[in-house]
């Protein structure tokens, strides 16, 4: 483990700053084909619902400009499923693997995270970008009353650690993340992907069936790191920073601005082994900067 870049995270040690995002590795399995992912930090599941979810029909993946939409839809095999089949796995290897969880109901998000509890999930990762279909499907992630509830209801359930990913679809980014660490939010991870549209112009319709889409890649870096800036410096928890990150510079900029951990997510579909390289790029930047360690220069700018 490089001296340089061991990261405390919520009281963990991670070997080095950089996970996978959730959705863009699945459960680790298949992109452990491309690298040994114990090269990295650690991992973040694709979202989990409390039941198998079949995901969206239609178009799921679209390129764009510097960015690719989805519409997965939260496809994935159920918490029961994935305790079972997927999990032990991922426990073989020596990384830290957070679980993300999403519901579209609060009874859902509370019934998963008892069933993650129970199974001794380390760390969970709170995706709150769901709609809700018992309120008009309004997003839990746009009010920040909103999501201190379901922060608030998960915290009485999960005992280790809750790590909150923020929508920055929010009506406040600052003022969700406030609201989640008053809870007893453990971190928080920003920014989840942004609401975005694509039309095909020759059947003059919306490239998704749902219309809209999550838009992720580097179009969304400037923004999303504004965020971060923004949120790492009104709370007192550690922030991971997700969003365009291709590069070990897009990674250290995240540092820079106040995150302690950083996610690669979409970049790694042009280059699996992209996060790999990230690690070893960052590890040299420390070290030709003369740096004795990345916490050095977190939160400096």
């Amino acid at each position: 483990m490089s001296e340089a870049l061991k990261t405390e995270f919520c009281g963990t040690l991670f070997r080095n700053p950089v996970l996978l995002a959730s959705g863009t590795c699945g459960f680790g399995q298949e992109i452990s084909e491309y690298f040994d992912l114990e090269q990295l930090g650690g991992i973040c599941s694709k979202g989990l619902t409390l039941e198998p979810r079949k995901g969206n029909e239609g178009i799921r993946i679209h390129e764009t400009p510097s960015g690719v939409m989805n519409s997965i839809g939260l496809e994935n095999p159920g918490i029961r499923a994935y305790l079972k089949e997927d999990l032990p796995w991922i426990q073989t290897k020596n990384l830290v693997n957070l679980v993300n969880l999403g519901g579209h109901s609060i009874e859902d998000y509370e019934e998963g995270a008892r069933l993650l509890n129970d199974a001794g999930i380390e760390f969970l990762e709170l995706n709150i970008s769901c709609p809700n279909v018992k309120n008009g499907g309004m997003n839990f992630g746009v009010k920040a009353e909103v999501a201190a509830e379901v922060v608030k209801r998960i915290r009485r359930i999960f005992t280790r650690k809750l790590i909150v990913k923020l929508s920055p679809n929010a009506e406040n980014i600052t003022e969700l993340a406030e609201a989640c660490e008053a809870e007893g939010a453990d971190g928080l991870s920003l920014t989840n992907t942004y609401l975005a549209m694509a039309i095909d112009i020759e059947r003059r319709k919306p490239v998704f069936n749902n219309v809209y889409a999550g838009l992720s890649g580097p179009a969304i870096k400037p923004i999303s790191l504004r965020m971060v800036h923004q949120v790492s410096h009104a709370v007192k928890i550690p922030v991971i920073g997700i969003g365009g990150i291709a590069s070990s510079d897009d990674a250290i900029e995240y540092i820079m601005a106040g995150a302690s951990l950083v996610e690669v997510g979409a970049a790694s579909f042009a280059d699996p082994m992209l996060a790999a390289k990230i690690v070893d790029g960052m590890e040299q930047w420390v070290k030709q900067h003369g740096l004795e360690n990345i916490s050095e220069i977190r939160g400096i700018v």
